[in-house]
């Protein structure tokens, strides 16, 4: 009785492993094979008696493809993959991208602009690393966590700074 529940155990773990087998379950079919003493064995390759199980999220792979070997297609020099638009694909003319990149170069400079200025007021506020202390920060704590703060905000705002203008010079 011990050699039966082992070998059911040992089945279901095959069986689990198979399973969960990401690599497995995406690279081939799995088979269950019954033999004449009634032992269940998983397999890939199919043999008479075997059956294919439906596994639950098992995607097959796409069969094999018939055509000219892998040499032969890397002779031959492949023409540029070009990405071609739908028959009804909207456009846009010339004139009017331009009024749109326009709109943008202005929308990106007001924001540039606004950058710029919160930037000189966090400077000040800052005074070269030396802040006045405020009233509850009698606690030298927190004034260095507000400096460190202020040190953070300056950053940010010079690398917001930075990628406007690198937005603004892309445009065309």
């Amino acid at each position: 009785m011990t050699t039966s529940v082992t070998a059911r155990g040992l089945q279901l773990v095959l069986a689990a492993g198979v399973l969960l087998s990401g690599a497995a379950a995406a690279q081939t079919t799995v088979y269950k094979c019954v033999d004449a003493q009634g032992r269940v064995e998983f397999t890939d390759t199919g043999k008479k008696g075997c059956k294919a199980l439906d596994l639950p999220g098992y995607i097959p792979a796409p069969p094999a493809r018939v055509g000219p070997a892998p040499a032969a297609r890397a002779s031959s020099p492949a023409p540029p993959a070009a990405t071609p638009s739908p028959a009804n694909f909207p456009r846009v003319d010339t004139s009017q991208q331009r009024a749109r990149d326009d709109d943008r170069r202005g929308i990106l400079n007001e924001e540039l602009r606004a950058e710029e200025q919160k930037l000189a007021d966090l400077r000040k506020v800052f005074n070269n690393g030396e802040p006045e202390r405020q009233g509850n920060e009698r606690n030298y704590a927190k004034y260095q966590e507000r400096v460190a703060q202020m040190r953070d905000d300056i950053s940010r705002t010079e690398r917001n700074i930075e990628a406007l203008r690198r937005e603004i010079s892309n445009i065309r």
